[in-house]
Protein backbone atom coordinates (compact mmCIF):
# COMPACT_ATOMS: atom_id res chain seq x y z
CA UNK A 1 0.00 0.00 0.00
CA UNK A 2 1.56 3.40 -1.00
CA UNK A 3 2.68 5.64 1.86
CA UNK A 4 0.84 8.95 2.19
CA UNK A 5 3.03 12.05 1.58
CA UNK A 6 1.78 13.62 4.81
CA UNK A 7 2.89 10.64 6.85
CA UNK A 8 6.35 10.35 5.20
CA UNK A 9 9.29 11.69 7.27
CA UNK A 10 11.12 14.62 5.71
CA UNK A 11 14.45 12.85 6.14
CA UNK A 12 13.35 9.81 4.12
CA UNK A 13 15.73 9.32 1.19
CA UNK A 14 14.37 9.53 -2.37
CA UNK A 15 15.17 5.93 -3.36
CA UNK A 16 12.63 4.78 -0.79
CA UNK A 17 10.07 7.10 -2.34
CA UNK A 18 10.41 5.25 -5.66
CA UNK A 19 10.22 1.82 -4.02
CA UNK A 20 6.56 0.92 -4.37
CA UNK A 21 5.20 -2.55 -3.62
CA UNK A 22 2.95 -2.57 -6.66
CA UNK A 23 5.97 -2.08 -8.91
CA UNK A 24 7.62 -5.31 -7.81
CA UNK A 25 9.46 -7.06 -10.56
CA UNK A 26 7.46 -9.64 -12.50
CA UNK A 27 8.29 -13.30 -11.92
CA UNK A 28 10.27 -15.04 -14.61
CA UNK A 29 8.23 -16.54 -17.39
CA UNK A 30 7.40 -20.23 -17.02
CA UNK A 31 9.06 -22.57 -19.52
CA UNK A 32 6.93 -23.62 -22.45
CA UNK A 33 8.42 -27.12 -22.67
CA UNK A 34 9.53 -29.70 -20.16
CA UNK A 35 10.95 -33.22 -20.25
CA UNK A 36 8.62 -35.95 -18.97
CA UNK A 37 9.24 -39.68 -19.35
CA UNK A 38 11.99 -39.03 -21.87
CA UNK A 39 9.68 -36.94 -24.07
CA UNK A 40 9.40 -33.22 -24.73
CA UNK A 41 5.94 -32.16 -23.58
CA UNK A 42 4.13 -28.92 -22.86
CA UNK A 43 4.97 -27.71 -19.38
CA UNK A 44 1.97 -27.09 -17.09
CA UNK A 45 1.41 -23.43 -16.57
CA UNK A 46 1.02 -22.10 -13.06
CA UNK A 47 -2.03 -20.01 -12.26
CA UNK A 48 -1.17 -16.32 -11.79
CA UNK A 49 -1.50 -14.96 -8.28
CA UNK A 50 -4.19 -12.55 -9.39
CA UNK A 51 -6.23 -15.40 -10.83
CA UNK A 52 -6.01 -17.27 -7.55
CA UNK A 53 -7.13 -14.32 -5.47
CA UNK A 54 -10.00 -13.24 -7.69
CA UNK A 55 -13.05 -15.50 -7.37
CA UNK A 56 -14.41 -16.77 -10.65
CA UNK A 57 -17.78 -18.12 -11.45
CA UNK A 58 -16.36 -21.41 -12.74
CA UNK A 59 -14.25 -22.03 -9.63
CA UNK A 60 -17.37 -22.85 -7.61
CA UNK A 61 -18.12 -25.84 -9.87
CA UNK A 62 -16.00 -28.85 -8.86
CA UNK A 63 -16.34 -30.45 -12.30
CA UNK A 64 -15.07 -27.37 -14.10
CA UNK A 65 -12.14 -27.26 -11.70
CA UNK A 66 -11.55 -30.95 -12.39
CA UNK A 67 -11.52 -30.53 -16.16
CA UNK A 68 -9.26 -27.48 -15.82
CA UNK A 69 -6.44 -29.85 -14.84
CA UNK A 70 -3.80 -29.63 -17.61
CA UNK A 71 -4.42 -32.40 -20.14
CA UNK A 72 -7.65 -33.60 -18.52
CA UNK A 73 -10.02 -32.53 -21.26
CA UNK A 74 -8.02 -34.25 -23.98
CA UNK A 75 -7.81 -37.67 -22.32
CA UNK A 76 -11.43 -37.39 -21.10
CA UNK A 77 -12.67 -36.74 -24.65
CA UNK A 78 -10.80 -39.75 -25.99
CA UNK A 79 -11.97 -41.94 -23.13
CA UNK A 80 -15.63 -41.00 -23.63
CA UNK A 81 -15.40 -41.84 -27.33
CA UNK A 82 -13.82 -45.20 -26.47
CA UNK A 83 -16.30 -45.92 -23.70
CA UNK A 84 -19.50 -45.33 -25.70
CA UNK A 85 -19.11 -48.62 -27.65
CA UNK A 86 -19.21 -50.55 -24.36
CA UNK A 87 -22.96 -50.09 -24.39
CA UNK A 88 -23.19 -50.65 -28.15
CA UNK A 89 -21.28 -53.77 -29.09
CA UNK A 90 -23.25 -56.42 -27.19
CA UNK A 91 -26.63 -55.00 -28.30
CA UNK A 92 -25.37 -54.71 -31.88
CA UNK A 93 -24.14 -58.31 -31.81
CA UNK A 94 -27.51 -59.57 -30.58
CA UNK A 95 -29.42 -57.64 -33.26
CA UNK A 96 -27.00 -58.70 -35.99
CA UNK A 97 -26.87 -62.42 -35.09
CA UNK A 98 -30.57 -62.76 -34.30
CA UNK A 99 -31.51 -61.03 -37.56
CA UNK A 100 -29.20 -63.22 -39.62
CA UNK A 101 -29.66 -66.60 -37.93
CA UNK A 102 -33.18 -66.11 -36.54
CA UNK A 103 -32.15 -67.25 -33.06
CA UNK A 104 -32.01 -65.07 -29.97
CA UNK A 105 -30.72 -68.09 -28.08
CA UNK A 106 -27.63 -68.23 -30.30
CA UNK A 107 -27.16 -64.48 -30.04
CA UNK A 108 -27.40 -64.60 -26.26
CA UNK A 109 -24.99 -67.52 -26.03
CA UNK A 110 -22.41 -65.71 -28.18
CA UNK A 111 -22.53 -62.54 -26.08
CA UNK A 112 -22.44 -64.58 -22.86
CA UNK A 113 -19.29 -66.31 -24.13
CA UNK A 114 -17.73 -62.93 -24.78
CA UNK A 115 -18.60 -61.81 -21.25
CA UNK A 116 -17.02 -64.93 -19.77
CA UNK A 117 -13.89 -64.46 -21.89
CA UNK A 118 -13.66 -60.84 -20.74
CA UNK A 119 -13.85 -61.91 -17.11
CA UNK A 120 -10.80 -64.14 -17.68
CA UNK A 121 -8.71 -61.93 -19.98
CA UNK A 122 -9.39 -58.42 -18.62
CA UNK A 123 -7.35 -58.75 -15.39
CA UNK A 124 -4.32 -59.96 -17.37
CA UNK A 125 -4.68 -57.05 -19.80
CA UNK A 126 -4.86 -54.64 -16.86
CA UNK A 127 -1.76 -56.24 -15.32
CA UNK A 128 0.14 -55.59 -18.55
CA UNK A 129 -1.10 -51.98 -18.53
CA UNK A 130 0.28 -51.52 -15.01
CA UNK A 131 3.60 -53.10 -15.93
CA UNK A 132 4.30 -51.56 -19.33
CA UNK A 133 2.11 -48.44 -19.49
CA UNK A 134 -1.30 -47.52 -20.85
CA UNK A 135 -0.29 -46.48 -24.36
CA UNK A 136 2.00 -49.45 -25.02
CA UNK A 137 -0.67 -52.02 -24.08
CA UNK A 138 -4.06 -50.38 -24.73
CA UNK A 139 -3.51 -49.68 -28.43
CA UNK A 140 -2.53 -53.22 -29.54
CA UNK A 141 -5.10 -54.78 -27.19
CA UNK A 142 -7.81 -52.60 -28.72
CA UNK A 143 -6.64 -53.45 -32.22
CA UNK A 144 -7.07 -57.16 -31.44
CA UNK A 145 -10.56 -56.53 -30.06
CA UNK A 146 -11.53 -54.50 -33.14
CA UNK A 147 -10.29 -57.30 -35.38
CA UNK A 148 -12.53 -59.66 -33.41
CA UNK A 149 -15.54 -57.42 -34.06
CA UNK A 150 -14.72 -57.22 -37.77
CA UNK A 151 -14.32 -61.00 -37.90
CA UNK A 152 -17.75 -61.38 -36.30
CA UNK A 153 -19.28 -59.15 -38.98
CA UNK A 154 -17.65 -61.20 -41.74
CA UNK A 155 -18.74 -64.49 -40.19
CA UNK A 156 -22.34 -63.32 -39.91
CA UNK A 157 -22.37 -61.77 -43.37
CA UNK A 158 -20.96 -64.86 -45.08
CA UNK A 159 -23.08 -67.33 -43.05
CA UNK A 160 -20.07 -69.03 -41.45
CA UNK A 161 -20.56 -71.93 -39.00
CA UNK A 162 -21.90 -71.03 -35.57
CA UNK A 163 -18.67 -71.87 -33.76
CA UNK A 164 -16.89 -69.08 -35.65
CA UNK A 165 -19.24 -66.55 -34.08
CA UNK A 166 -18.18 -67.69 -30.60
CA UNK A 167 -14.48 -67.54 -31.52
CA UNK A 168 -14.72 -64.11 -33.13
CA UNK A 169 -16.67 -62.53 -30.28
CA UNK A 170 -14.38 -64.07 -27.67
CA UNK A 171 -11.48 -62.20 -29.32
CA UNK A 172 -13.08 -58.91 -28.24
CA UNK A 173 -12.19 -59.81 -24.63
CA UNK A 174 -8.85 -58.02 -25.07
CA UNK A 175 -10.67 -54.66 -24.96
CA UNK A 176 -8.89 -52.66 -22.22
CA UNK A 177 -10.79 -51.23 -19.29
CA UNK A 178 -10.84 -47.63 -20.51
CA UNK A 179 -12.81 -46.46 -17.50
CA UNK A 180 -10.22 -47.95 -15.17
CA UNK A 181 -7.37 -46.31 -17.09
CA UNK A 182 -9.10 -42.95 -16.86
CA UNK A 183 -9.60 -43.35 -13.11
CA UNK A 184 -5.93 -44.28 -12.80
CA UNK A 185 -4.99 -41.01 -14.48
CA UNK A 186 -7.16 -39.02 -12.07
CA UNK A 187 -5.60 -40.89 -9.15
CA UNK A 188 -2.14 -39.97 -10.45
CA UNK A 189 -3.00 -36.32 -11.14
CA UNK A 190 -4.78 -35.78 -7.80
CA UNK A 191 -2.82 -38.03 -5.50
CA UNK A 192 -3.00 -36.63 -1.98
CA UNK A 193 -6.24 -34.75 -2.71
CA UNK A 194 -9.16 -36.98 -1.66
CA UNK A 195 -11.78 -34.30 -2.41
CA UNK A 196 -10.68 -33.90 -6.03
CA UNK A 197 -10.40 -37.67 -6.42
CA UNK A 198 -13.93 -38.08 -5.06
CA UNK A 199 -15.19 -35.63 -7.71
CA UNK A 200 -13.22 -37.46 -10.41
CA UNK A 201 -14.62 -40.86 -9.44
CA UNK A 202 -18.15 -39.41 -9.44
CA UNK A 203 -17.58 -37.92 -12.87
CA UNK A 204 -16.33 -41.24 -14.23
CA UNK A 205 -19.30 -43.14 -12.80
CA UNK A 206 -21.73 -40.62 -14.32
CA UNK A 207 -19.92 -41.07 -17.64
CA UNK A 208 -20.36 -44.85 -17.32
CA UNK A 209 -24.09 -44.45 -16.75
CA UNK A 210 -24.42 -42.01 -19.66
CA UNK A 211 -22.57 -44.31 -22.08
CA UNK A 212 -24.55 -47.38 -21.07
CA UNK A 213 -27.73 -45.34 -21.43
CA UNK A 214 -26.94 -43.91 -24.88
CA UNK A 215 -24.99 -46.85 -26.30
CA UNK A 216 -27.88 -49.32 -26.74
CA UNK A 217 -30.10 -46.58 -28.21
CA UNK A 218 -27.42 -45.62 -30.73
CA UNK A 219 -26.77 -49.28 -31.60
CA UNK A 220 -30.45 -50.06 -32.17
CA UNK A 221 -30.89 -46.92 -34.27
CA UNK A 222 -27.91 -47.70 -36.50
CA UNK A 223 -28.87 -51.34 -36.99
CA UNK A 224 -32.48 -50.43 -37.77
CA UNK A 225 -31.95 -47.38 -39.93
CA UNK A 226 -28.93 -48.60 -41.93
CA UNK A 227 -28.13 -52.34 -41.91
CA UNK A 228 -27.71 -54.98 -39.17
CA UNK A 229 -23.91 -54.78 -39.15
CA UNK A 230 -23.83 -50.97 -38.81
CA UNK A 231 -23.89 -50.93 -35.02
CA UNK A 232 -20.88 -53.24 -34.71
CA UNK A 233 -18.87 -51.39 -37.37
CA UNK A 234 -19.51 -47.96 -35.89
CA UNK A 235 -18.83 -49.24 -32.39
CA UNK A 236 -15.50 -50.76 -33.44
CA UNK A 237 -14.48 -47.53 -35.20
CA UNK A 238 -15.36 -45.41 -32.16
CA UNK A 239 -13.47 -47.76 -29.85
CA UNK A 240 -10.27 -47.65 -31.90
CA UNK A 241 -10.46 -43.89 -32.44
CA UNK A 242 -11.12 -43.14 -28.78
CA UNK A 243 -8.28 -45.33 -27.52
CA UNK A 244 -5.84 -43.74 -29.99
CA UNK A 245 -6.80 -40.25 -28.81
CA UNK A 246 -6.62 -41.34 -25.17
CA UNK A 247 -3.26 -43.07 -25.53
CA UNK A 248 -1.77 -40.06 -27.35
CA UNK A 249 -2.08 -37.96 -24.18
CA UNK A 250 1.23 -39.12 -22.74
CA UNK A 251 1.70 -36.15 -20.38
CA UNK A 252 -1.11 -37.35 -18.09
CA UNK A 253 -0.30 -41.06 -18.29
CA UNK A 254 0.70 -42.53 -14.91
CA UNK A 255 4.36 -43.47 -14.88
CA UNK A 256 5.28 -47.13 -14.77
CA UNK A 257 6.73 -48.11 -11.41
CA UNK A 258 9.76 -50.42 -11.77
CA UNK A 259 9.28 -53.69 -9.94
CA UNK A 260 12.32 -54.98 -8.09
CA UNK A 261 10.54 -58.08 -6.86
CA UNK A 262 7.49 -60.15 -7.57
CA UNK A 263 4.34 -58.39 -6.38
CA UNK A 264 1.40 -60.40 -5.11
CA UNK A 265 -1.94 -60.12 -6.86
CA UNK A 266 -4.39 -57.50 -5.54
CA UNK A 267 -6.62 -60.44 -4.68
CA UNK A 268 -4.29 -61.12 -1.74
CA UNK A 269 -4.60 -57.60 -0.37
CA UNK A 270 -6.42 -57.62 3.00
CA UNK A 271 -10.03 -56.64 2.53
CA UNK A 272 -9.97 -56.91 -1.28
CA UNK A 273 -11.93 -60.21 -1.48
CA UNK A 274 -14.70 -58.67 0.63
CA UNK A 275 -14.80 -55.63 -1.65
CA UNK A 276 -15.02 -57.83 -4.74
CA UNK A 277 -17.88 -59.74 -3.10
CA UNK A 278 -19.67 -56.40 -2.62
CA UNK A 279 -19.17 -55.61 -6.31
CA UNK A 280 -20.42 -59.09 -7.23
CA UNK A 281 -23.64 -58.58 -5.25
CA UNK A 282 -24.05 -55.04 -6.60
CA UNK A 283 -23.73 -56.35 -10.15
CA UNK A 284 -26.50 -58.84 -9.36
CA UNK A 285 -28.70 -55.84 -8.53
CA UNK A 286 -28.15 -54.41 -12.00
CA UNK A 287 -28.57 -57.71 -13.84
CA UNK A 288 -31.76 -58.71 -12.05
CA UNK A 289 -33.30 -55.24 -12.36
CA UNK A 290 -32.63 -55.19 -16.10
CA UNK A 291 -34.22 -58.56 -16.83
CA UNK A 292 -37.24 -58.06 -14.57
CA UNK A 293 -37.94 -54.54 -15.86
CA UNK A 294 -37.76 -55.68 -19.50
CA UNK A 295 -40.15 -58.54 -18.76
CA UNK A 296 -42.52 -56.30 -16.80
CA UNK A 297 -42.64 -53.08 -18.81
CA UNK A 298 -40.17 -53.19 -21.72
CA UNK A 299 -36.60 -52.03 -22.11
CA UNK A 300 -37.23 -48.31 -22.62
CA UNK A 301 -38.06 -47.83 -18.95
CA UNK A 302 -34.55 -48.92 -17.95
CA UNK A 303 -33.16 -45.63 -19.25
CA UNK A 304 -34.80 -43.92 -16.29
CA UNK A 305 -32.82 -46.00 -13.83
CA UNK A 306 -29.59 -45.04 -15.59
CA UNK A 307 -30.69 -41.39 -15.73
CA UNK A 308 -31.35 -41.37 -11.98
CA UNK A 309 -27.96 -42.93 -11.34
CA UNK A 310 -26.18 -40.43 -13.60
CA UNK A 311 -27.81 -37.42 -11.92
CA UNK A 312 -27.15 -38.79 -8.44
CA UNK A 313 -23.53 -39.48 -9.31
CA UNK A 314 -22.95 -35.89 -10.44
CA UNK A 315 -24.65 -34.52 -7.33
CA UNK A 316 -22.67 -36.86 -5.09
CA UNK A 317 -19.42 -35.72 -6.65
CA UNK A 318 -20.21 -32.06 -5.99
CA UNK A 319 -20.57 -32.69 -2.24
CA UNK A 320 -17.70 -32.84 0.21
CA UNK A 321 -17.38 -36.53 1.17
CA UNK A 322 -17.52 -37.78 4.73
CA UNK A 323 -14.17 -38.74 6.25
CA UNK A 324 -14.92 -42.46 6.65
CA UNK A 325 -15.18 -44.10 3.23
CA UNK A 326 -16.32 -47.42 4.72
CA UNK A 327 -19.20 -45.69 6.53
CA UNK A 328 -20.16 -43.99 3.28
CA UNK A 329 -20.28 -47.37 1.54
CA UNK A 330 -22.54 -48.81 4.23
CA UNK A 331 -24.88 -45.82 4.02
CA UNK A 332 -25.01 -46.00 0.22
CA UNK A 333 -25.78 -49.73 0.28
CA UNK A 334 -28.48 -49.20 2.91
CA UNK A 335 -30.04 -46.49 0.73
CA UNK A 336 -29.85 -48.73 -2.33
CA UNK A 337 -31.56 -51.58 -0.46
CA UNK A 338 -34.35 -49.27 0.66
CA UNK A 339 -34.83 -47.66 -2.76
CA UNK A 340 -34.83 -51.03 -4.55
CA UNK A 341 -37.96 -51.88 -2.59
CA UNK A 342 -39.89 -49.14 -4.43
CA UNK A 343 -40.18 -50.99 -7.79
CA UNK A 344 -41.22 -54.13 -5.91
CA UNK A 345 -43.97 -52.27 -4.06
CA UNK A 346 -45.15 -50.50 -7.23
CA UNK A 347 -45.26 -53.73 -9.24
CA UNK A 348 -46.99 -55.64 -6.43
CA UNK A 349 -49.64 -52.93 -6.23
CA UNK A 350 -50.14 -53.06 -10.01
CA UNK A 351 -49.30 -49.36 -10.18
CA UNK A 352 -49.49 -47.48 -13.47
CA UNK A 353 -46.44 -47.32 -15.69
CA UNK A 354 -45.57 -43.69 -14.79
CA UNK A 355 -45.48 -44.68 -11.11
CA UNK A 356 -43.14 -47.59 -11.83
CA UNK A 357 -40.99 -45.30 -13.96
CA UNK A 358 -40.68 -42.86 -11.07
CA UNK A 359 -39.76 -45.71 -8.73
CA UNK A 360 -37.01 -46.87 -11.10
CA UNK A 361 -35.72 -43.30 -11.36
CA UNK A 362 -35.48 -43.12 -7.57
CA UNK A 363 -34.01 -46.62 -7.33
CA UNK A 364 -31.17 -45.56 -9.59
CA UNK A 365 -30.29 -42.66 -7.30
CA UNK A 366 -28.22 -44.85 -4.97
CA UNK A 367 -26.34 -46.93 -7.53
CA UNK A 368 -23.79 -44.35 -8.71
CA UNK A 369 -22.85 -43.16 -5.19
CA UNK A 370 -22.40 -46.82 -4.21
CA UNK A 371 -20.13 -47.49 -7.18
CA UNK A 372 -18.13 -44.30 -6.60
CA UNK A 373 -17.52 -45.16 -2.96
CA UNK A 374 -16.67 -48.77 -3.77
CA UNK A 375 -14.13 -47.69 -6.40
CA UNK A 376 -12.58 -45.28 -3.90
CA UNK A 377 -12.06 -48.17 -1.50
CA UNK A 378 -10.57 -50.30 -4.28
CA UNK A 379 -8.12 -47.51 -5.11
CA UNK A 380 -7.06 -47.25 -1.47
CA UNK A 381 -6.73 -51.01 -1.03
CA UNK A 382 -4.60 -51.46 -4.16
CA UNK A 383 -0.90 -50.69 -4.55
CA UNK A 384 -0.29 -47.73 -6.92
CA UNK A 385 1.62 -49.91 -9.40
CA UNK A 386 -1.36 -52.31 -9.58
CA UNK A 387 -4.18 -49.78 -9.79
CA UNK A 388 -5.47 -50.80 -13.24
CA UNK A 389 -5.50 -54.46 -12.26
CA UNK A 390 -7.34 -53.75 -9.00
CA UNK A 391 -10.06 -51.70 -10.67
CA UNK A 392 -10.41 -54.22 -13.50
CA UNK A 393 -10.93 -56.98 -10.93
CA UNK A 394 -13.75 -54.87 -9.47
CA UNK A 395 -15.32 -54.45 -12.91
CA UNK A 396 -14.93 -58.18 -13.57
CA UNK A 397 -16.72 -58.97 -10.31
CA UNK A 398 -19.43 -56.51 -11.29
CA UNK A 399 -19.92 -58.20 -14.67
CA UNK A 400 -20.06 -61.61 -13.02
CA UNK A 401 -22.75 -60.28 -10.71
CA UNK A 402 -24.69 -58.89 -13.67
CA UNK A 403 -24.72 -62.34 -15.28
CA UNK A 404 -25.76 -64.06 -12.04
CA UNK A 405 -28.43 -61.46 -11.31
CA UNK A 406 -29.84 -61.72 -14.82
CA UNK A 407 -30.11 -65.49 -14.46
CA UNK A 408 -31.75 -65.23 -11.03
CA UNK A 409 -34.14 -62.52 -12.17
CA UNK A 410 -35.11 -64.49 -15.25
CA UNK A 411 -35.76 -67.63 -13.20
CA UNK A 412 -37.89 -65.72 -10.72
CA UNK A 413 -39.92 -64.05 -13.48
CA UNK A 414 -40.57 -67.38 -15.17
CA UNK A 415 -41.61 -69.22 -11.99
CA UNK A 416 -43.21 -66.47 -9.90
CA UNK A 417 -44.12 -63.63 -12.24
CA UNK A 418 -42.75 -60.20 -13.04
CA UNK A 419 -43.99 -58.40 -9.92
CA UNK A 420 -42.30 -60.80 -7.46
CA UNK A 421 -39.26 -60.70 -9.72
CA UNK A 422 -38.41 -57.27 -8.32
CA UNK A 423 -37.54 -59.01 -5.07
CA UNK A 424 -34.33 -60.23 -6.73
CA UNK A 425 -32.57 -56.83 -7.03
CA UNK A 426 -33.69 -55.85 -3.54
CA UNK A 427 -32.34 -59.11 -2.09
CA UNK A 428 -29.04 -58.64 -3.95
CA UNK A 429 -28.69 -55.10 -2.54
CA UNK A 430 -29.36 -56.42 0.98
CA UNK A 431 -26.72 -59.12 0.43
CA UNK A 432 -24.20 -56.47 -0.64
CA UNK A 433 -24.97 -54.51 2.53
CA UNK A 434 -24.43 -57.58 4.73
CA UNK A 435 -21.14 -58.44 3.01
CA UNK A 436 -19.91 -54.86 3.36
CA UNK A 437 -20.84 -54.72 7.03
CA UNK A 438 -18.96 -57.96 7.70
CA UNK A 439 -16.01 -57.11 5.46
CA UNK A 440 -13.85 -55.36 8.04
CA UNK A 441 -11.72 -52.31 7.36
CA UNK A 442 -10.83 -53.05 3.72
CA UNK A 443 -7.09 -52.77 4.14
CA UNK A 444 -5.94 -49.26 3.38
CA UNK A 445 -9.53 -48.06 3.49
CA UNK A 446 -9.17 -47.90 7.28
CA UNK A 447 -7.20 -44.70 6.92
CA UNK A 448 -10.16 -42.87 5.39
Amino acid sequence: MPISPAARPETEPRPVLRSRPERASAPPAAPLLAVSGGQLVAAPRSVPTSARTQPSRSSSNPYLRLLATPGARAFTAGNLIARLPMGMLSVSAVIMIAGSRGSYALAGAVTATGLAATAVVAPFTARLVDRFGQARVAVPATALAVLGSLALVLCVHHDAPAWTLFAAYAATATTPNTGGMSRARWAHLHRGDPVALHTANSFEQAADELCFMLGPVLAATLCGALFPEAGTLVGAALLMTGVLIFAAQRATEPPVTPRTKTVASPLRTPGMPALLAVFLATGAVFGALEVVSIAHAGGAILALQAAGSCAAGLLYGSLRPARSVRLRLLLCLAAMTALMSLPLLAAAASAALPVLALCLLLAGAATAPTMVTGMTLVQRATRPEQLNEGMTLAVTALLGGVAAGAAAGGWLVEHAGTAPGYAAPMAAAALALVVAAAGGGYGRGRRA
